[in-house]
Formats: C-alpha cells, structure tokens, sequence
C-alpha cells in the first residue's frame, strides 16, 4: 500500500520529515506493509512548473489509499489563472472529502480553562462561504462594482445529511451526544436546511442525544465548560473557527490531528498553518501532523479491515501522551527542549 505524502510549505517539509520517522517505526513495528510516494505541491512547484498543484500530483492523490498533507501558505500563492491552486481546498472538492473531522482533546492534564476537553468537531468542507471549492465553475465570490463585494454560501441537502451521519456514526461509539451548531437565527433559510437534514438523520440514531446550539453562544459555552460537549456537527466556517477555539483551549493548536474524510479516501492534514516565521529552525511541533496520521490509520484499518492499522493508531497517540508529560520530552512551543527532528525521533522510540 502506498501513501501520497506531500510535505507542504514553510514548516511543512520539516513536520513531514519528523512524521514519516514515527510511521516507519510503527510501519515496521506492526508489519503495515506501506510505502511513501512524495510528490512536491506549493510554492516549490509554483516556481518550477506554474502551478502549486501540478496535474500529476492531483492523478496520484485520485489513485492513492491514503494522503499525508503538510501545510501550505495559499495565502502567499497568486491568482488561481496564475496557478495559484489551494491543494487543500482542491483535494476536498476533486476527491470528495467532505468530512474535516477534528478531535480536541487535553493531553497535558485540563485544557487553559482548567477543565478537561475530549470532544471532536465535524465540519463540513466543500461548501459554505468558502469561494475557492464551492462552485461547479468560478468562485463564489465577486465583485459587482469596485466599491461592493459579495458571496454566496452554498448548502446542499446531500452534505449537510453526510456530514451529520459521520457525527453520529462516531458518536455512537463515543458518550453519545451531537451537538448541531449553526445560526439559523439569522441565516433562515441555509442553516434551516441544515438543521432539517441533522434532525432527520437524528430519528435513525435513538441512542444519541442531539443537541442544538447558537454558533455565537456554542463559543461562548466551549471556553466556559467544554467537558459538556462530545461530537460537534456544523458547517464550513464555523467548523474552521470553533475547530481552532476548541484545540486551543485544549491545550494548543499544534496538538490537534485532523483528517479530511471521504467514502473512498482519506487525508491526513495538520490542523495548523506553514509558520513560515519558523521555517527551518528545527523549532516546529510536528505533534499535529503525527496525530493526524495516526487518524488516517484509523480511517485505513476501517476501510480495509486491517486492525494493524488501529494498533498503530493506538501506538503512536499512547507514544504522544508519554511525551508530552514532560517539558524535557516537549517542543520549544510547550516550553520544552526537543527540536522538531529530535521529537520526531523520541515518539519513534516510544512506539513498542
């Protein structure tokens, strides 16, 4: 079996590198049979060949099982005509991996606000207001004069129904309880047909609770006691937004995995951007590209029915939870002492 990796800009390279040194261990250790077939994206191909997603990358990632993708600054890319292509935005829509999903949990003991967080959001990512993945043609966004701009949001039946199943799915084998957030207050008609699908999808899950909040107050509430929550359903851009709330309260932004889901592949994908600040001083937390791998694996044990695969999960999470019980064992962000590579190579050892 051979994974897509494609490690990115800025930091990404550096992240990726630390990544596949966990991998190979756990490759090794738990007889995964994987291979890695890197391929450039970014603004390495940019440079070289027009585009920050070459057509042959794209090929690959159809074809592959599964993907590991490092960050990118697609804020720093030109103009789509001028090959500036959001990878991440375009392998969502291109492979249909409609379900980000999120987990935040407190791995450090309680999370900034001194009270414990596990729960996991579940955001669906190829709609919305987001104009780069949410038209058949063109993008959602435009500009009638020069003095007034305006989006569309897009929201479909089809994936508000998907996106509530897998946040059902997951709860059923959680503390069963989903929590539909969205602010159908306002937006009447969109996020209506958003809670119509939830609701709908809820009768076929008895045993789940289903719980409905306000984005605006569902903010308020994960900074005052997000140990209430389990399983968060909701669309694109509060999904990105809360998804960062929620990982940062529980501990840091560089500790959330993330994976973007589809029925017929999968996408590891750190849930951070490239920090281009910090860009080859061996100071990045490859934490969240790791746990997001270990996602992947979980996803590739499931669709394939390889339970190695969720021994490795298990593995390399239980290795990142030893680590991160002592600064000495840290990253420079959580006040530790390890550089990127070094940390790499620690969580590697612990995998047994």
């Amino acid at each position: 079996m051979k994974i897509l990796v494609l490690p990115g800009d800025g930091i990404g390279p550096e992240i990726t590198e630390a990544t596949l040194a966990v991998l190979d261990r756990a490759n090794a250790k738990f007889k995964l049979r994987l291979e890695w077939q890197t391929e450039q994206i970014g603004l390495v191909p940019l440079k070289k060949e027009g585009t920050t997603l070459p057509e042959r990358v794209l090929d690959a990632a159809r074809k592959a099982p599964g993907i590991i993708l490092g960050p990118v600054s697609h804020l720093d890319y030109p103009a789509r005509e001028q090959g500036g292509i959001n990878p991440s935005g375009e392998l969502r829509v291109k492979l249909d991996l409609f379900a980000n999903i999120r987990p935040a949990k407190s791995r450090m003991g309680v999370g900034l606000t001194g009270k414990p967080v596990d729960l996991v959001i579940f955001r669906e990512c190829t709609e919305g207001f987001y104009a780069d993945r949410n038209m058949f043609s063109g993008r959602g966004e435009f500009m009638p004069t020069e003095d007034m701009a305006l989006a569309v949001r897009k929201v479909t039946a089809r994936q508000c129904n998907r996106i509530s199943k897998v946040a059902f799915d997951w709860a059923r084998k959680r503390r069963k309880k989903v929590t539909a957030v969205h602010k159908a207050n306002v937006l009447h008609i969109s996020d209506g047909l958003f809670l119509r699908e939830v609701r709908k999808v809820a009768k076929d899950y008895p045993d789940v609770e289903l719980d409905e909040k306000i984005v605006d107050a569902m903010a308020a509430l994960l900074v005052r006691d997000p140990s209430k929550f389990d399983c968060i359903v909701t669309g694109n851009m509060f999904g990105d937004i809360l998804s960062d709330e929620a990982s940062e309260i529980s501990g840091s932004l560089g500790l959330a995995g993330s994976t973007m889901a589809g029925d017929d592949a999968c996408c590891a994908q750190a849930q951070h951007g490239s920090a281009p600040d910090i860009q080859g001083q061996d100071k990045a937390n490859p934490t969240s590209l790791i746990l997001s791998a270990a996602m992947l694996f979980e996803w590739l044990a499931a669709r394939h029915k390889r339970p190695e695969f969720n021994q490795a999960a298990r593995a390399i999470e239980f290795a990142i939870d030893t680590a991160l019980q002592s600064a000495d064992t840290r990253t420079p962000d959580l006040k530790g002492k390890l550089g990127t590579r070094a940390f790499g190579m620690h969580i590697a050892q612990l995998i047994n």
